[in-house]
């Protein structure tokens, strides 16, 4: 078996959890992946991607419904084990210390994870009980996430009374409360309105400038991906198509290429393209229940 070189924690690592002697691989990278494979009887919904995702940054994945980015994100916090290769995220292989990988990661799902009978800080309580922080540590901890979303006048409101822009930043705050140091979300800004979703924006980008957190979206949203991502992989029947940065993705195409035409070029066909019935009964419900 190939040794495996030792990993190093990584920036914004969340300091309320020790390091462990079955840390594995490298330390250089956020995420990293080694012919990692998703398979559903016949079908490979993930098909042997190989990424490496560097630390502190905000990485994209794009692609149509289909593709494999929710595949690959349910990978990578560990609600799929693999069927073949291999995943290491924030230094621990997926496969073999999920609960490693758990204490150390956030994730925001497309689908609505605050529960509306509570307020915020009931929300942020409940989840900084489950991430296992100390009792002293709690309150200053949920005041830092509430004042950094900005949501201290709401936080004992009723999360059934939030517009979608707030209910998605009380998501991000119960998912960075432990400070981990990779953050996963799916589809971040689906069903906000324009105003809402730059405010998302900004709060990714200054978690990512504050705290040093690397983070993973997926998106459909061109202007999104442009804006948020320093690094981008298109995925495309299960497979990375391209990978690198917006502007080298454009320059790789043509001059004056926007990430539609590149996502054209290394895939053949329109993000628009993707998806069914089940796809799009989904997305509307999931922005129905935000908006």
């Amino acid at each position: 078996m190939k040794e495996q070189p030792t990993a190093y924690p990584s920036p914004g690592k969340s300091m309320d959890f020790d390091d462990t002697e079955n840390r594995v691989m490298s330390g250089s990278w956020a995420i990293e992946t080694n012919g990692l494979t998703m398979r559903f009887g016949d079908f490979t919904a993930v098909d042997a991607i190989n990424l490496k995702v560097s630390h502190g940054k905000i990485f994209g994945l794009l692609g149509p419904n289909g593709a494999g980015k929710t595949t690959t994100i349910k990978m990578f916090t560990t609600l799929l084990k693999p069927t073949a290769g291999a995943a290491i995220v924030a230094g621990f292989d997926v496969g073999s210390f999920p609960a490693e990988v758990r204490k150390r990661i956030g994730y925001v799902p497309q689908m609505l994870s605050a529960d509306g009978a509570l307020t915020a800080y009931e929300n942020l309580m409940l989840s900084a009980k489950l991430y296992g922080m100390k009792r002293p540590d709690r309150k200053g901890r949920i005041a830092d996430a509430l004042n950094f979303m900005g949501l201290n006048n709401s936080s004992h409101k009723l999360v059934k009374t939030y517009s979608g822009g707030m209910i998605r930043r009380l998501e991000l705050a119960q998912a960075m409360l432990h400070r981990p140091g990779v953050l996963f979300l799916d589809e971040p800004t689906i069903g906000l309105d324009p105003v809402a979703r730059r405010i998302v924006w900004e709060r990714l980008i200054a978690l990512k400038e504050k705290y040093g957190i690397t983070i993973l979206i997926t998106t459909h949203d061109m202007e999104e991906a442009d804006q948020l991502c320093d690094e981008i992989a298109i995925m495309h029947h299960g497979k990375i198509a391209a990978t690198g940065s917006p502007a080298s993705l454009k320059a790789s195409v043509e001059p004056g290429a926007n990430l539609h035409d590149v996502f054209v070029y290394y895939s053949g066909g329109s993000i628009e393209e993707g998806g069914n019935y089940r796809d799009v009964r989904k997305t509307r419900r999931t922005a129905n229940r935000l908006g």
